[in-house]
């Protein structure tokens, strides 16, 4: 039987967002070993999140960050299930977190999925006919292609950007508040202003 302490649980909890009894059995499964316990606990997170991904999203928030100095400010909208989750804390600072990581990184869109088909066929084309990339044997060209949108990706996409100085992408980030609060959560839309912008 594992020896752990109701301090070692509280721990767990603040460091997981999980339950008190889904702590306990963490803690009894892996011996008491708390970095276990939260890889654990975080493996039955995202599986449980996989489930709620086709789940309906109708509730939210539209929030606004303006960045200090006002030269910067975004609008964004996240759903989730129900009004009820998107009252809480926990999701409303989610949602904040999202736009200052909008207002900071600048991204163009939402995830992959969302770009449309002109764009990334303007990309691909732009990637292989620049000059480093003809220099290399064509046979391995779309691998150096298929390398380069992926870098792209992480620039224009909210979802696979790094969350601030974490190894963390925005798109983990999200999965784990699915995991954490219970409910789908998906990013819809985002407009970002800058001072002077388009002028």
């Amino acid at each position: 039987m594992a020896t752990f302490s109701a301090s070692d649980v509280k721990e767990l909890r603040e460091r997981t967002g999980a339950g008190f009894m889904d702590c306990k059995h963490a803690l009894e499964e892996s011996d008491g070993d708390l970095d276990k316990a939260v890889v654990l606990l975080r493996a039955r997170g995202l599986a449980a999140a996989a489930k709620r991904i086709g789940r309906d999203v109708r509730e939210g928030l539209v929030a606004s960050y303006i960045h200090p100095g006002g030269r910067v400010g975004v609008l964004i909208e996240v759903n989730c299930e129900t009004d009820f989750v998107a009252r809480t804390e926990q999701f409303q600072k989610l949602v904040h977190d999202l736009a200052v990581q909008v207002a900071g990184l600048a991204p163009t869109y939402v995830d992959v999925e969302r770009i449309p088909a002109p764009d990334l066929e303007a990309k691909k084309a732009a990637l292989l006919e620049d000059e480093a990339t003809q220099k290399k044997p064509e046979h391995i060209r779309p691998q150096i292609v298929d390398g380069q949108l992926k870098k792209w990706y992480a620039e224009v996409c909210l979802m696979e950007q790094p969350f601030r100085d974490t190894d963390m992408s925005v798109g983990d980030l999200v999965t784990s508040a699915i995991a954490t609060i219970g409910e789908n959560i998906r990013v819809r839309r985002f407009t970002r202003y800058a001072l002077g912008e388009e002028l």
